[in-house]
């Protein structure tokens, strides 16, 4: 039989689906959770995987280069709006780096097994998705602050050291312990570098959940820093497929897999970005709760059955 119009062989991967479908999956998820300051490639994990069928160790990297593409679109539009916190990214960036490089030895070595990495990342997921309702149920049971009328919804960058970290936003001031997003960041590199995720979803809810920063100030400094430790994270994927003489698999990511989800994920967390400012963070926060959960889920019971 030939193949159907559209169809699109993936030689790295072997993924053989229409062009358009990667393009318009990933759109979809990064419009949604860029408004929360992710990137949506943890859930683009669980569509190579399952829906593609791309669960080799080079789905790792394919998921890393994805947030190559799409992020800088987002980290542009928070910064034209003024919603950047310059020194949360940075401290971010130092703190994940490092763990990335960690993530992908772990990745390579002990989780190659399709299986075991499908358990792994429904952990990871599951972790995800009762902390953020934990943090979600603590917001809807305090009583709703009052709104300031006429203070600018935007970033005020304040003061940035090695103790601290301190802006304002919307009248009111933040501050949070440089070295304790340093420490956060550094576990969330580990976890981000294995699963194949700058650690934006991961980072996000301590950010707001244990730290109290709020979701509209933390999107864009997640967001950059997923863009600075997924670029790392690629190079040294690279560098791992060029040194590994029995790989069974391929290491590298699939380029053109990659770019395409990139595509839609540029043009998706651009529009993200855009409305963050007019849905509610209950709202973000509520549905990227239910996709994580779900997916949890499914993945630990196809283990354990």
């Amino acid at each position: 039989m030939g193949e159907l119009p559209g169809m699109l062989h993936f030689p790295i991967s072997g993924v053989e689906t229409y062009w358009w479908l990667p393009v318009a999956v990933a759109f979809l998820i990064s419009t949604l959770t860029s408004m929360g300051g992710l990137s949506g490639a943890f859930i683009l994990l669980p569509f190579q995987v399952s829906f593609l069928g791309f669960s080799g160790p080079g789905v790792t990297p394919t998921n890393l280069l994805y947030n190559v593409i799409s992020t800088p679109s987002g980290v542009w539009r928070f910064h034209h709006e003024r919603r950047m916190v310059w020194s949360l990214s940075w401290t971010i960036i130092i703190g994940t780096l490092p763990g990335v490089f960690l993530g992908a030895i772990i990745r390579t070595t002990l989780l190659p097994d399709p299986e075991l990495f499908k358990l792994f990342v429904g952990i990871v997921l599951l972790f995800l998705g009762i902390r953020m309702s934990y943090d979600l149920y603590k917001t809807m049971s305090r009583p709703s602050a009052p709104k300031s009328e006429g203070i600018a919804f935007h970033v005020v960058n304040k003061q940035f050291n090695l103790t601290s970290i301190e802006y304002e936003f919307n009248g009111r001031s933040y501050s949070v312990k440089t070295w304790k997003i340093i420490g956060v960041s550094f576990v969330v590199g580990i976890i981000g570098g294995t699963y194949g995720i700058g650690g934006a979803a991961i980072i996000v809810p301590f950010l707001v959940g244990v730290f109290g920063l709020p979701i509209h100030t933390v999107a864009g400094a997640a967001l950059l820093g997923n863009f600075m430790t997924s670029i790392a994270g690629v190079l040294f994927y690279l560098y791992l497929d060029a040194v590994n003489d029995n790989a069974t698999e391929p290491i590298r990511p699939d380029w053109l897999l990659g770019i395409l989800l990139g595509i839609g994920g540029a043009m998706g967390t651009y529009v993200g970005a855009r409305l963050q400012r007019y849905v509610s963070a209950l709202a973000i926060t509520g549905l990227v709760i239910v996709a994580l959960l779900g997916i949890a889920v499914s993945y630990i019971i196809g283990f354990l059955s």
